[in-house]
C-alpha cells in the first residue's frame, strides 16, 4: 500500500440524508406559509440536526482518533473554509445590494425619500448599538481563545471560548428583543423586506457560529485540541471573524446610515 498524505473518505450516507432534510425543510416552509402546517418543516429539522450531529462525530473521529487530517488535508480544508466565507460575502453583499439600490434612489412608491414615508426605523443608539458592543468584545475574546490555545494555556482558552458563546446568544435574546419592538414588518415596503431579511439571515449566522463554539468547547472539555491540530476551533473563529464583520457593515449601513 503506497501511502500517500491526502484523506480517501469512506462512504458515506450523511450528504444524502442532509439532501433528504433539505428538502423536507423546504417542503414543510412551504407547507407553513399556506397551510399553517409544522409538521413537515419540525420532520425536516429534526433530520437535519440528526445529520449533522453524525456527521461531526465521523469528521472528529477521522481527525482526533484515527489521524486521517495530515498537514496537507489541513490545508485544503482551510482553503475550503476560506472559499466558503467568501461564498457568504457573496450572499450578503445581494441584500446590501438591494438596500443601495432603494435608498440611494428611492422611488415614487417609497415616497422618493428614505425610509419611505410613514416607516419609523429604529434608534441605532439603543439596542443595536449595545448588540455591536457584545460582538465587538466576543471578537476580541475568541482571539483571546485562539491566542491561549497556541500556547497550550487550555484553560485560559475554555474561559474565553465560554465568554465568547454567551456574548454570543446574548446578542441572540437582544435582537429577539429588537424585533419585538419594531414598528414596522417585513411586508412594510423595501425597507422591512431588506431590514429583516439581512439582519435575519445575519442573525442566524450568529445562531450557526455559537453552536459551531459550543461544539469546540465540549471538545475542548474532552481534551481533543492541540497546539498542531485544532483546525475544526480554527475555523469556527474564522466564521466569527466574518459574522462580526457582516455586522459592523449592516451596524453603519442599515441601523445608522439608513435610518
Amino acid at each position: 500500500m503506497t501511502r500517500q498524505p491526502f484523506h480517501l473518505v469512506e462512504y458515506s450516507p450523511w450528504p444524502l440524508t442532509a439532501a433528504f432534510g433539505a428538502m423536507l425543510l423546504t417542503w414543510g416552509m412551504t407547507s407553513w406559509f399556506h397551510l399553517n402546517n409544522l409538521l413537515i418543516m419540525n420532520l425536516g429539522i429534526f433530520v437535519i440536526l440528526l445529520t449533522m450531529i453524525q456527521w461531526w462525530r465521523d469528521v472528529i473521529r477521522e481527525s482526533t482518533y484515527q489521524g486521517f487530517h495530515t498537514t496537507m488535508v489541513m490545508f485544503s480544508m482551510r482553503w475550503g473554509m476560506i472559499l466558503f466565507i467568501i461564498s457568504e460575502i457573496m450572499f450578503f453583499f445581494a441584500f446590501f445590494w438591494a438596500f443601495f439600490q432603494s435608498s440611494l434612489a428611492p422611488t415614487m412608491e417609497l415616497g422618493c425619500i428614505w425610509p419611505p414615508s410613514g416607516t419609523l426605523p429604529l434608534n441605532p443608539f439603543a439596542i443595536p448599538l449595545l448588540n455591536t458592543a457584545v460582538l465587538l468584545a466576543s471578537g476580541v475574546s475568541v482571539t483571546w481563545a485562539h491566542h491561549a490555545l497556541m500556547e497550550n494555556n487550555l484553560m485560559s482558552f475554555m474561559y474565553a471560548l465560554m465568554i465568547t458563546i454567551y456574548l454570543g446568544f446574548y446578542f441572540t435574546f437582544l435582537q429577539m428583543m429588537e424585533y419585538m419592538e419594531t414598528e414596522f414588518t417585513i411586508s412594510d415596503s423595501v425597507f422591512g423586506s431588506v431590514f429583516f431579511v439581512a439582519t435575519g439571515f445575519h442573525g442566524l449566522h450568529v445562531i450557526i457560529g455559537s453552536t459551531f463554539l459550543f461544539i469546540c468547547f465540549m471538545r475542548g472539555l474532552l481534551n481533543q485540541y492541540s497546539i498542531k491540530h485544532h483546525f475544526g476551533f480554527e475555523a469556527a473563529a474564522w466564521y466569527w471573524h466574518f459574522v462580526d464583520v457582516i455586522w459592523i457593515f449592516l451596524y453603519f449601513n442599515i441601523y445608522w446610515w439608513g435610518s
